[in-house]
């Protein structure tokens, strides 16, 4: 998520900080680096224009100019900065009191709606514990509706199927007629998009937002596109409103410009981000905590709640207990890795760890944790609890079981023994509680 812009700022940071104390002519140097790298992320120049201002005029003060550590203040005033420009401190919730409260998802066509209603219905089913009713109102694209009812499906959440004679209008006052029956208090309604802009489809969605009168409208925007995705939410704030936006694909190829831009620009704020396919690929968007992971910084506290969704407390406390008893397995560590898995991939954990992005020559393969899940497997309970027994004969069988090459099993039960050892070493240096979930295999 916006390495490039990460890597930048961080060279510029890094020369600021050689030169101990810093004169008006170092940081303006340093600020029109800055700038360059604003506008290569795609953030749009008038944005840009009013951020760096905002910065030279806090940076070059008595208050910089005369500490004891200057550079480190100048990155903290870049970083309140860059909060501001995003919205501020904090999340912007989504509002859910009316009942049923409904959420009308529109953006153009392939800026990730209709799974991204899924993900939302998942996030509010789990997180706020919500009776979701997913709702496809696209009759447009092939195969859109099905699509829903396939990813419904997935996260056990109903999903209205439409009859083919129906248009969006008649869909969606059926589906809310459905509401009082099946105890639903959430509506979430996938609209139809397009591939530009044009007055059929605004007027189909001024329609339908002035009969179902929505909680919130939420505009799904492509991160990838850039300044194009200021260019359409300008677009639907003027033809339609909306009260937030969830930007989808920032972990791709996207520069950031729109992350950074799009608050300040439309004047509405980024609600969710979505990274990945997964359905459990969704954050709340906070704009202090994006900040800090584009300076280096981490993002140590939407670390701590994903991990805190996925580990069950039940069984960390266990695992715990099997450690300082020196009797964690291969088992128990094949658990451990379906619950990390269920935080989002590895790159997108590193990214929160305050500093991991500055570590150079790290490259994360996801499907490592695929191929020692498919080895684990493929033992027999008893061989997972009692590696030792494993010879070569059972070292083959496993190989051929999981279509992995015997040096990978050998690999993983070096490994294995590898970690017994330092959680040993660990604990007799009395560093009690060592690892409740993440383990350095």
């Amino acid at each position: 998520m916006l390495e490039n812009l990460s890597a930048k700022l961080d060279r510029i940071f890094k020369k600021l900080r050689g030169h101990g104390k810093l004169s008006e002519s170092n940081i303006k140097d340093a600020l029109r680096e800055v700038r360059l790298a604003l506008l290569e992320a795609d953030v749009h120049f008038k944005v840009v224009k009013e951020f760096i201002s905002h910065v030279q005029e806090r940076a070059v003060g008595k208050e910089v100019l005369d500490s004891l550590t200057p550079a480190q203040q100048v990155i903290k005033i870049v970083y309140e900065e860059l909060t501001m420009l995003m919205g501020g401190e904090g999340n912007v919730p989504i509002k859910l009191s009316n009942y049923p409260a409904s959420i009308m998802l529109v953006g153009l066509q392939g800026s990730g709606k209709t799974t991204t209603a899924a993900k939302i219905a998942k996030y509010i089913k789990e997180q706020k514990g919500r009776n979701p009713y997913l709702v496809p109102a696209d009759i447009y694209r092939p195969a859109a509706i099905d699509q829903l009812i396939k990813l419904g499906k997935q996260i056990d959440v109903p999903v209205f199927v439409p009859k083919p004679e129906m248009d969006p209008a008649t869909i969606v006052i059926k589906a809310k007629n459905e509401v009082p029956s099946l105890g639903i208090d959430t509506v979430i309604i996938d609209t139809a998009g397009r591939l530009h802009i044009d007055d059929e489809m605004m007027n189909e969605l001024v329609k339908l937002k002035e009969l179902v009168k929505p909680s919130e409208v939420l505009l799904v925007a492509d991160a990838m596109t850039g300044q194009d995705a200021l260019n359409v939410a300008n677009a639907f704030n003027k033809r339609l409103g909306f009260d937030g936006v969830v930007l989808t694909k920032l972990d791709g190829d996207a520069r950031g410009g729109a992350a950074l831009s799009i608050k300040h620009v439309t004047g509405k704020p980024i609600k969710f981000i979505g990274i990945g396919e997964k359905l459990d690929g969704l954050e709340l968007f906070h704009p202090d905590r994006l900040a800090s992971r584009i300076l280096g910084m981490g993002d140590v506290l939407t670390l701590v709640e994903k991990a805190q969704a996925a580990f069950d407390e039940k069984k960390a406390l266990e695992i715990e207990r099997k450690i300082r008893k020196y009797e964690f397995t291969l088992e128990d560590f094949r658990d451990q890795l379906s619950q990390i898995k269920k935080m989002g991939s590895l790159e997108s954990i590193l990214s929160m760890i305050p500093g991991a992005g500055k570590l150079k020559g790290i490259k994360v393969d996801e499907r490592e944790l695929v191929k020692i899940e498919a080895i684990i497997n493929s033992m027999t309970p008893k061989e997972r609890r009692y590696p030792q027994i494993i010879n070569g004969s059972r070292r083959l069988r496993i190989a051929k079981g999981s279509g992995t090459k015997v040096e990978d099993v050998n690999r993983l039960l070096k490994q294995y023994q590898q970690t017994k050892k330092m959680l040993k070493l660990f604990q007799k240096k009395g560093k009690r509680g060592l690892a409740k979930g993440l383990f350095p295999f």
